[in-house]
């Protein structure tokens, strides 16, 4: 499906040079930015207070999350849990005060404001479970880059694999690196997110390195240089990338405008990692691959050699 057909390959990598240079310059700010001030991280990975609360009908979450804010306490989740009865509400830990008095103070709060509500638990998430979460998605993530390196090495070549990685870790980087500088809120939310930026990323260099195979392998482009090919490829696949992407990010904006807090840093970071998956696939991946020296040859099966016996029996 095309909404449109661009006839002139458009130069794209006429300019790879310089946006592989923005390019560097982004993602050193984003690791310096990931060093000087590090990332914002939620009650999951450093501890904190864990409350489960009922009302006796659809509970208001902005409402409560006003009230606990109220209390002076900050970087608070409240959230739906189950049934709209049902809210979850996660305070960081607090200095002087332990677990039962921060849940009698929330709860003379959100008492006062509806005698209904009944706590149904509290518990206190220590630090080495965060040290476990955190642990585990590293592991994830790694993984995660291992298989697609894999996965990229089997159905192209090693040169297209380390170009895919070279973009995918780009773009990882640079949303952590937003995090880092704005200082949000990176929770386990966040950290799907990056995941799924991850595959989703991948999914537009595969297409875009589909279209260059073909490209190599059609005769009709044979006089090409590999720049050109790589030219064509992203041109031809313009089309299907603003009607992938654009359709994603509308679903994601959905989420941004009207998801409430809840939803509001997971799809920051989506929003971040389509745009540079977009930027990457074409700036980052194809020029890589190009100055890694893929070739025609890189894709094409060697021609098996005829066998010049007459078959003559002596």
């Amino acid at each position: 499906m095309e909404l449109f057909r661009i006839k002139k390959d458009i130069p794209f990598m006429r300019h790879a040079l310089i946006f592989n240079a923005i390019s560097a310059l982004t993602f050193v700010a984003a690791v310096f930015f990931l060093f000087y001030k590090g990332l914002h991280l939620s009650i999951e990975f450093t501890g904190g207070t864990v409350m489960e609360v009922n009302y006796s009908r659809p509970a208001n979450i902005e409402g409560i999350r006003k009230t606990i804010e109220g209390l002076g306490f900050t970087d608070t989740q409240v959230q739906s849990f189950g049934t709209a009865q049902d809210v979850l509400i996660r305070l960081p830990t607090q200095k002087n005060m332990n677990t039962a008095q921060v849940s009698d103070k929330v709860m003379s709060a959100l008492t006062a404001q509806d005698n209904t509500v009944k706590l149904q638990r509290v518990e206190f998430v220590g630090p080495q479970v965060g040290e476990e979460l955190a642990h585990d998605g590293l592991m994830a993530l790694g993984m995660v880059i291992i298989g697609i390196m894999i996965y990229l090495a089997f159905r192209f070549e090693w040169k297209y694999a380390v170009a895919a990685i070279i973009a995918n870790l780009h773009d990882v980087v640079i949303i952590l690196g937003f995090f880092a500088f704005f200082q949000w809120e990176f929770s386990l939310t966040v950290l799907a997110a990056v995941l799924a930026v991850l595959g989703y990323s991948v999914n537009e260099s595969v297409v875009v390195f589909d279209r260059v195979r073909e490209t190599f392998r059609d005769r009709r482009f044979g006089k090409l240089g590999t720049a050109d090919v790589m030219n064509h490829a992203i041109t031809s696949t313009i089309s299907r990338t603003i009607i992938t992407h654009g359709s994603t990010q509308m679903m994601v904006l959905a989420m941004l405008l009207w998801g409430g807090p809840t939803l509001h840093y997971f799809a920051i970071a989506l929003t971040i990692g389509i745009l540079f998956g977009i930027y990457s696939s074409v700036f980052v991946a194809a020029a890589v691959a190009m100055w890694l020296g893929v070739k025609r040859e890189d894709l094409l099966k060697p021609a098996k050699e005829k066998d010049t016996t007459d078959g003559a029996v002596v």
